[in-house]
């Protein structure tokens, strides 16, 4: 079976950022359907990931994430500003795909962060979902995160899926 992958933007393919991340999951006895509404509501996450607080929306858009919403949240020490740049719910087969670029910092100062934060969740055979996600990061807050052991990015995102794995399976038994 072949598996899809996250489409990336220009200026942030992997290898050629200053960070990246990658973390995934398969698991049993869950659909993308399961999964979807966790991650497509950013107000949820803080109940399933520690690592993300503060949530809101702009221009009077949310719940929910959609093409083009602006949203504010917390996570890693960092006061994030995102656009979502893909939120595609899976249906007819077809993954689901949520992905935002994120901005800390003035533009042009050493301080300056973007991320491309990307997300694919889909049906496999066996009653299994695949829930990957992948960042890549520019600026130099990337470099110091690339440096750092354990990687903070890749043990935080590791959090985000099985908090998002547990609450999913919490929902389905409730």
């Amino acid at each position: 079976m072949k598996m899809n992958a996250i489409i990336w933007p220009e200026g942030y393919v992997p290898g050629f950022t200053d960070n990246y991340a990658s973390n995934e999951v398969i698991v049993a006895g869950l659909s993308a359907a399961d999964v979807w509404p966790l991650l497509g509501t950013p107000s949820r996450w803080p109940a399933y990931y520690a690592n993300s607080a503060n949530i809101r929306f702009y221009d009077g858009k949310g719940p929910e994430l959609g093409n083009g919403a602006r949203f504010y949240f917390e996570t890693f020490g960092f006061p994030v500003e995102a656009r979502c740049s893909e939120y595609i719910p899976p249906a007819g087969g077809q993954p689901g795909r949520v992905a935002w670029h994120g901005w800390v910092g003035e533009e042009g100062t050493a301080a300056r962060l973007d991320v491309h934060h990307a997300w694919l969740v889909e049906d496999l055979d066996g009653g299994r979902v695949r829930i990957l996600t992948q960042e890549t990061q520019k600026g130099k807050p990337a470099q110091e995160l690339r440096e750092s052991k354990p990687n903070p990015m890749i043990n935080g995102h590791q959090d985000w899926l099985d908090g998002l794995v547990a609450a999913a399976l919490q929902d389905k038994q409730s």
